[in-house]
């Protein structure tokens, strides 16, 4: 594929950028990408993944609220790691870092991911147990559904069988 800019040489980087729903593709070869300020990967004034995720992790907080401090001011009280040199090595410097990052780290995995729980795919081999205690997380809403309906015979039915998949994992 040629270059879009030039026409002449072939296009090497290949970007995508999508604002507002609106996808656009630009391919341009490494001479035009410099001549238009482009950042490069994998040259010196290139970007790497680490700043690109860094920039996710750097929002701001909500205005006056004192429970949401700015990201420089959280510290991990063990290692010393303030939030913003996490933001910048993208590591955590102990694991105490999670329960003091706690509050910024929950509503950025819900941007980048859309929750704070995984609910992917279950391993068939090792899986049993983790799909028994989705099972009874789906009755017990299923049981709270029937009490408030007031069909008590289904809510014991489905009350027996969650006990019967607790002792299950129980006996595991």
């Amino acid at each position: 594929m040629l270059c879009q800019e030039c026409g002449k040489r072939q296009a090497t980087l290949h970007f995508t950028k999508i604002v507002n729903g609106e996808k656009t593709e630009f391919h341009i070869c490494e001479s035009c990408a410099r001549d238009k300020g482009e950042l490069i990967p994998g040259t010196p004034n290139g970007f790497s993944i680490h700043n690109l995720l860094s920039g996710l992790l750097e929002f701001e907080p909500t205005a006056g609220n004192p429970l949401n401090p700015k990201p420089q001011s959280v510290r991990c009280e063990t290692c010393g790691l303030t939030y913003a040199q996490f933001s910048k090595i993208g590591r955590f410097g102990c694991s105490d870092c999670y329960k003091y990052f706690n509050e910024r780290l929950d509503p950025m995995f819900r941007r980048i991911h859309g929750n704070t729980v995984h609910s992917g795919k279950i391993p068939k081999r090792s899986g049993g147990m983790i799909k028994d205690k989705r099972k009874i997380e789906e009755l017990k809403r299923e049981l709270h559904r029937r009490i408030e309906e007031e069909n008590f015979e289904e809510a014991a039915s489905l009350r027996d069988k969650i006990r019967e998949l607790e002792r299950k994992i129980a006996a595991e």
